[in-house]
């Protein structure tokens, strides 16, 4: 894996001063004694009954703080609305259109109280699911708390999922209760998000009641007797609901995973131990000043924004910013002006965004002021050394640590990360540092047998962590086959990575995204980051297709940056850079130049979009893309390239062509 090989020797005292807990003795007691550990972890929460043991692990189920009981809306809202905080932000939200609204603790504790009303009125009780699907505006936060505190079981769905998505969610989880919006704004435009729930509910059976938000005026369809107006039910609503002392082990959410083919996982996770969970690793992470302000740029539709745009946040009592809209609208500039407007302290984002921030320049970052940045986070994939330095040296002028986050929405919180809130410890473009306390990851071969330094191999984890996940919704054989029978007693993250001498993690890409060429296993995000490392590429996504000698061939799609410009010269000298770089079994055998790489709204590469096309499949569903237009070009440059090699060896009277595209 391509990186630099110089470390970053401090994250500035001066610009994030905390004062700072050894890594290698608070790590080493968690390795030791793990329970003890995690029951101190555990006391940061307020209980409504301590727990009667820690653990119960019994492969491959772990039962954490049995017999304990606690509330999660009572961890974020009512213990901060009933003190000193009671006026402090909770939640900062910018529209799109520039619209702000601040809701104190003491405002988000009379609206959770009041909706859990709502929902209590329509016969939710707890372990109840409620299915949520709202884009990113203040009733999300609201009514996931609400349903925290009755019981009921949220099952937020990121709000540009299809009508079949939304259906087949709801098939499985069988909720009454929907909560959905007339319509959203993304790019000046009126996303229809009510017209999507009423066409997914006419392939489902379990929905009694449908309760609309309204934020843009839309004319929408309504049907009488299921359909209601959540303006109208809060004015027959409560000021007050007790909330429920919950077991423990009580499911707080089921998040599905959109996985690329088949039946999406519904990843459950419970209270006690989540919770403790998010608490610790975000303290570990962040650990922020009482007045500062925390930016998660993530949709709060994926464990991202669950965890580190609501949970954890609000359990510290901390400040939590969100924003509606897309990042480049009305330009590309936006998110530089919301962190000089708002004073953003930490800005927690994903290497997509960064890239493609660096496609533009600097021009736009430059204008503004961007000094109240204290920390920087990546998130969502591996990033590479250069969108790492970009990112240090352009958005945190060469001031601010970058604590690059390895965990999964299985994880529920942190595996691997920087953690300033513990110890600054050297920093290394693009590696995710050492694991957090209580984690013990290793890598493996094939046959479950750890590997030297410096190869890689799979990642497992040894041993249960409280925000792990207890099961897969409706499918226990699943969840047993995904996660635990690969490497037996360990959990399986589906991760290829790596450990240098120095004993730092480089996570390498999915182990399912890797091409086998010749016999060869090439990651695909290994190819990407060499990619990445030419001074004209921007971005880069790697898919193969079909070969009928090596396999697979490589397939590489580059948007380019202010310095290059497509041409068949560009093509070669980005090709032997990858030769030079990698090795010749890395070059890539085609090379498409397009100006966007298909992308979900939360920023991830959607290569799968790419296989589809390279290799004439279906598409399937693409109703998470930001913009679908960029499918169509993925077609266009495949078709001129394949047009223009077809030509070629046919002016050559070969036969190659033949080989190259069937």
């Amino acid at each position: 894996m391509a990186k630099l090989d110089e470390t970053i020797e401090t994250i500035n005292p001066d610009v994030y001063p905390f004062p700072r807990r050894r890594y290698s003795e608070l790590y080493q007691r968690s390795i030791e004694d793990p329970e003890a550990f995690w029951s101190v972890q555990a006391h940061n929460l307020d209980w409504a009954k301590e727990w009667d043991q820690v653990l119960d692990w019994q492969i491959p189920y772990a039962r954490w703080f049995v017999g304990g009981k606690l509330n999660a809306s009572v961890q974020c809202v009512d213990r901060h609305a009933k003190g000193w905080r009671k006026d402090k932000p909770a939640i900062i939200w910018e529209a799109e259109s520039g619209e702000v609204k601040k809701l104190t603790y003491a405002n988000l504790y009379q609206e959770v109280n009041r909706y859990a009303s709502v929902l209590k009125n329509l016969g939710v009780k707890a372990g109840d699911r409620v299915f949520i699907y709202l884009p990113m505006i203040p009733e999300l936060a609201i009514s996931m708390l609400a349903c925290a505190r009755i019981g009921a079981v949220h099952v937020v769905t990121f709000a540009g999922f299809s009508s079949q998505a939304v259906a087949d969610r709801i098939n499985d989880s069988q909720p009454h209760v929907v909560i959905t919006v007339d319509g959203s704004y993304r790019r000046g435009k009126v996303l229809k998000l009510k017209e999507i729930i009423d066409e997914a509910l006419n392939h489902t059976s379990s929905v009694e009641k449908v309760v609309v938000v309204k934020r843009t005026g839309t004319n929408i369809s309504w049907t009488e007797g299921r359909d209601i107006w959540l303006s109208s039910a809060l004015e027959k609503a409560d000021d007050y609901v007790e909330p429920e002392a919950l077991d423990s082990g009580h499911p707080l959410f089921i998040l599905y995973t959109s996985g690329t083919t088949g039946k999406p996982k519904g990843i459950v996770h419970d209270t006690g131990g989540y919770l403790t969970y998010a608490y610790s690793t975000y303290d570990w992470t962040f650990h922020l000043r009482e007045d500062a302000i925390f930016w998660c740029t993530a949709d709060i539709g994926w464990i991202t924004g669950h965890s580190y745009v609501v949970y954890a946040p609000l359990a510290h009592g901390d400040t939590a910013f969100m924003y509606e809209g897309a990042m480049d609208y009305p330009n590309i500039e936006r998110w530089w002006d919301i962190i000089e407007r708002h004073r953003i302290n930490v800005l927690y984002t994903s290497p997509t965004a960064i890239r493609t921030f660096m496609k533009y320049g600097t021009d736009g970052p430059n204008k503004y002021n961007l000094y109240s940045l204290e920390l920087l986070g990546s998130v969502g994939e591996p990033i590479n050394p250069e969108a790492w330095r970009w990112f240090y040296e352009h958005i945190g002028r060469e001031r601010c640590g970058i604590v690059d986050t390895w965990w999964q929405t299985e994880t529920g919180g942190f595996m691997v990360s920087p953690s300033p809130g513990i110890e600054e410890l050297p920093l290394k473009p693009g590696s995710a540092t050492f694991p957090l306390p209580g984690i013990e990851p290793m890598v493996v071969d094939t046959n479950g047998e750890e590997v030297p330094r410096g190869q890689r191999g799979y990642l497992v984890i040894k041993k249960p962590w409280p925000g792990m996940l207890t099961g897969i919704y409706n499918s226990p054989e699943l969840y047993q086959k995904t996660y635990w029978d690969r490497f037996p007693g360990y959990y399986y993250a589906g991760d290829y990575a790596m450990q240098d001498d120095d004993g730092y993690f480089w996570f390498l890409g999915r182990a399912d995204e890797v091409i086998k060429v010749a016999g060869h296993r090439l990651g695909t995000a290994e190819l990407e980051s060499v990619a990445i490392t030419h001074r004209c590429v921007a971005e880069s996504a790697v898919v193969s297709r079909p070969d009928p000698v090596k396999g697979e061939a490589i397939v590489m799609f580059i948007t380019l940056n202010n310095l290059g410009q497509p041409s068949e010269e560009m093509r070669k000298d980005i090709r032997e850079h990858i030769r030079q770089k990698e090795g010749a079994i890395a070059t890539p055998e085609m090379i498409f130049f397009i100006d966007h790489l298909p992308k979900t709204r939360s920023g991830k590469i959607m290569r799968r979009v790419m296989r589809a096309v390279v290799s004439n499949a279906p598409i399937g569903d693409i109703s998470t893309l930001e913009d679908e237009a960029s499918v169509e070009e993925v077609r266009q440059a495949y078709a001129a390239l394949r047009a223009a090699a077809e030509a070629q060896y046919k002016a050559q009277e070969s036969t190659n062509g033949d080989k190259l595209f069937k």
